[in-house]
């Protein structure tokens, strides 16, 4: 019953960069959501590397410890490398969840908004702002609930990812590179049928809002600060479907909406992995 909660601070939400010692009270809080939600025992570990090789040897020596390992807070692309290593080569089930439990709770979001507005996941055109672990991942998993590669325009600080682009580009974000005009967020957003933030605070005006598809899905979910203040986008369209990752307001699309209660039933089964198909079943 007990989880080891796994950062070396270096992508703490809303805060970034800041360190394995100033990383550990939001490793303990988490803990404390296993504990509150699911009943699951934790330590919370901060590991002092920024070094993949590094940290990959230190949480493959703790497997006897853990009957679940959760990554956390480490930035991307590292974590994406981190994750499929320790996946490979431990046979207690390990998850990202900036990547994975973001990614479950917001296709859980599209699927129902969709049905809400009579849309299908094949036809909508999406625009993802942020190009991080849990921009691609969300984007990785609308895919396999049904979105079309071709509708999917991915944002990142230097613009839309888009096929020839070169600067900033990793193997990760080429896979959603496509053809289009497109250039900034504001181009991105026009005829969008649904909106993910998942990158800066504030980076969606009034007027991309409306140039967005008629019934247009919002789910804003950089915190503490959602890519468009909930109160101003309310009041700018009276059509839309508005969610963001805080608890304050409607429609809250957060992890812990998810992770406690994956890793709940993949202890409760003795599961050695958390694949794919369990993602897609808990969405």
């Amino acid at each position: 019953n007990l989880v080891a909660v796994i950062s070396n601070g270096s992508a703490v939400l809303g805060l970034g960069d800041i360190g394995p010692e100033a990383g550990k009270p939001v490793m303990e809080g988490k803990g404390l959501l296993f504990k509150i939600f699911a009943d699951i025992d934790v330590f919370d570990l901060e590991l002092d590397t920024q070094n993949i090789d590094e940290f990959v040897t230190i949480v493959k020596a703790l497997e006897p410890t853990f009957g679940g390992i959760n990554l956390e807070d480490i930035k991307a692309p590292e974590c994406f490398e981190i994750e499929r290593r320790l996946k490979e080569e431990m046979s207690i089930p390990v998850m990202h969840d900036d990547q994975h439990g973001t990614a479950i709770i917001a296709t859980a979001g599209l699927m129902n908004s969709c049905e809400i507005v009579g849309k299908k996941v094949e036809d909508v055109k999406i625009v993802i702002n942020g190009a991080g672990a849990a921009g691609i991942s969300c984007a990785r998993m609308f895919k396999a609930a049904g979105a079309q590669a071709k509708n999917i325009l991915m944002v990142d600080s230097k613009g839309v990812i888009y096929k020839g682009r070169g600067a900033g580009m990793t193997s990760q974000k080429e896979e959603f590179a496509v053809e289009t005009e497109a250039r900034s967020l504001a181009d991105a957003m026009k005829g969008a049928d649904i909106f993910m933030g998942l990158s800066v605070a504030d980076c969606v005006s009034a007027e991309m809002l409306l140039s967005m598809a008629k019934d247009p899905v919002v789910f804003a979910m950089s915190n503490p600060n959602p890519a468009i203040d909930w109160h101003l986008a309310m009041a700018t369209r009276d059509d839309l479907i508005m969610a963001t990752g805080r608890s304050d307001y409607p429609n809250q699309i957060n992890n812990v909406l998810g992770f406690p209660f994956i890793f709940r039933g993949a202890l409760d089964v003795r599961s050695r992995v958390i694949s794919e198909g369990m993602k897609m079943a808990a969405a």
